[in-house]
């Protein structure tokens, strides 16, 4: 588990404990109907991806947006969530085939293959071929080369946000190609979030999630699997079932 602090994200003890003590603005119900494994598969994944399109991207129905990463959950969640708000089309870019897959499964319109043998410019040549006219809106939780090949691509009045840096920590942009198109640059963290915004994320999120518009590909291990199964690959996403935890003490 990891908590967030005024400089970033650091890992902390006791967040596997029976109990603890949580501040009431920061509790969220999960509806009937939304199982608690189906809630902590989408959890923070995919508040980032909801309101990197909403808040920072400020996505338009009708608009054209690439989603970098695709297969992980905050890639699975950007495609589906992009259809929902609206979205004419959304390119996934993926490197495994299971990636692929589960971007597809995620309702993407077409699948960018991302190759090992791929420079910027190989891939942006894919994904001219792919895309319909430039990119509106291009999420990007893996920087690097797919993030310089996306910024190639993109349509006047682009929006381009980072949160992420899976592929690599750095990514290069031509001045000239983000002058021409008007674009624009973002980054974006959880941590910037008011409780506010991240309650109503949350209560969007599991809405959706309630009337299976929004869905991560996960597993589900017991408690005692843990040990043989951890840390687990990077996908499918694992999620952890605690059973029978004890009620909470009575508090005077």
């Amino acid at each position: 588990m990891w908590f967030p602090t005024d400089a970033g994200m650091r890992p902390g003890d006791g967040s596997m404990a029976e109990y603890c003590l949580v501040p009431a603005d920061e509790v969220v119900p999960i509806p009937d109907g939304l199982p608690d494994e189906e809630a902590a598969a989408l959890g923070l994944s995919a508040v980032a991806a909801w309101m990197a399109l909403t808040w920072r991207a400020g996505l338009r129905p009708g608009e054209q947006v690439l989603v970098l990463g695709a297969g992980g959950a905050v890639g699975q969640v950007a495609v589906q969530a992009a259809r929902i708000l609206g979205a004419r089309r959304v390119i996934a870019v993926c490197r495994s085939p299971e990636a692929q897959q589960r971007a597809t499964t995620a309702g993407a319109d077409a699948v960018v293959p991302l190759l090992d043998s791929d420079d910027p410019n190989t891939l942006a040549t894919r994904l001219r071929e792919t895309l319909d006219g430039g990119a509106d809106v291009v999420l990007d939780p893996v920087f690097g080369i797919p993030a310089t090949a996306a910024a190639q691509v993109l349509a006047p009045g682009a929006r381009i946000v980072n949160l992420g840096g899976a592929a690599s920590d750095s990514a290069t942009f031509s001045s000239a190609t983000l002058r021409s198109r008007s674009a624009t640059l973002l980054g974006y963290t959880n941590n910037a979030l008011t409780p506010t915004q991240r309650h109503t994320a949350l209560t969007e999120i599991f809405t959706h999630a309630t009337n299976h518009t929004l869905h991560v590909t996960h597993t589900t291990l017991p408690l005692p699997n843990l040990p043989a199964t951890w840390p687990p690959p990077p996908t499918p996403r694992h999620v952890v079932r605690i059973t029978d935890v004890l009620k909470p003490p009575s508090v005077p």
